[in-house]
This record gives C-alpha cells, structure tokens and sequence, in this order.
C-alpha cells in the first residue's frame, strides 16, 4: 500500500540538492533523517529533533549502519525550538512525520500546540522555493486536535508568500492521513 510517507518522499527527492540544510522535525526512527543526509550530501547539513531519546538512540543507529554521510545533528529537543539552531531564511526543506514514534510509546506523540509553533517557526525559517511537508494523522491514539488546529491556520496563510497544497486519500477508510506541501514562493 502506497503510504502517506512515500508520497511526501517523493517530493523531498525532488527538493532538496547537495549542500542545503534540511530539518526532520519529528526524527523518529530516522527514516525521513536518512533520506535528508543522503540528498544533502558530504556539504550540507540535516538538522533533526525528537524529544524521546529512543529516537535519536533508532536514528543514530540507522545513519551509522548506513552509508549517510556524516552531515546530520541528532537533536533531543522539541521540534517548536527548531528556530534556536538555524537562521531565518536558511532552510531549503523541513519535513513533519506527526502522531507518536512508531514502536514507541503511543502516549508520547506531537501535540497541536507545540506542533503548530513548531510550523509558524518552520515557515520563517525556509529559505525561498523551500519546501515544508506535513503527514497529519488523526483518529485513533492521536486524536484530531493537531489536524483542527493546523487546517485552519493553514488556510490563512498568505497566498503571495505560502502555496499550500492539501491532498487527500479519497478513497481510504476510517480517517486516512492528511499530506500537505508548502512552498515558499518569496521571502517577507
């Protein structure tokens, strides 16, 4: 089955270039901070944070059984203080994989509230032509509160700034997963 996951990748593939800074805002097992390390390249940079020292433990694990190189900083922190460790304007792709860390503690997951500072701080920090991406889930052990809190904030950004592509599973069950593409068309 084709997953939310693969759908964002591809447009990561598409994005990011050798030598760029990239952030993974929510690392997890490490998946989109491999796929970031490999893109970057020897000369960029992939920043990724989680606050579960269980992933950063995965990740680090995974990037060194792989041949990534060595461009990436694991971060133990909140994902709404991505703004401390890259400057405004900076980033080329920042990449959000939200709900809690697969394998993992399901009680432990993003919140709305952190989530959307996290994105407002995220927006500022793209570069132009930088890309966000958002895989929200909702329903189940993550609830519905990040996708009610982020839907309409996304919305209100402005279209001069801010292209905004929601897309959707038409035809999936239940409360398929939510994959959103920013772009950022031009600095403030």
């Amino acid at each position: 089955m084709y997953q939310i996951t693969d759908w964002c990748r591809h447009f990561l593939e598409q994005q990011v270039k050798p030598g760029d800074l990239c952030i993974d805002a929510t690392m997890g097992n490490g998946h989109d901070t491999e796929l970031l390390c490999r893109l970057a390249g020897r000369t960029g940079q992939v920043l990724a944070f989680d606050i579960q020292a269980t992933a950063l433990q995965n990740t680090k694990k995974r990037l060194q059984a792989s041949s990534v190189p060595d461009n990436y900083r694991l971060i133990l922190d909140s994902h709404s203080h991505m703004a401390q460790y890259a400057d405004t304007g900076s980033v080329s792709c920042i990449t959000f994989n939200l709900g809690y860390l697969p394998g993992g503690d399901h009680s432990c997951s993003t919140r709305a509230e952190t989530t959307l500072e996290a994105v407002s701080h995220g927006l500022s920090l793209l570069k132009e032509d930088g890309l966000l991406t958002l895989c929200i889930y909702s329903g189940g052990d993550t609830g519905f509160e990040e996708r009610e809190v982020l839907l309409p904030f996304l919305k209100e950004l402005d279209p001069r700034v801010y292209l905004v592509i929601l897309s959707s599973y038409y035809n999936r069950p239940n409360h398929p997963p939510i994959p959103v593409l920013i772009r950022k068309l031009r600095l403030f």
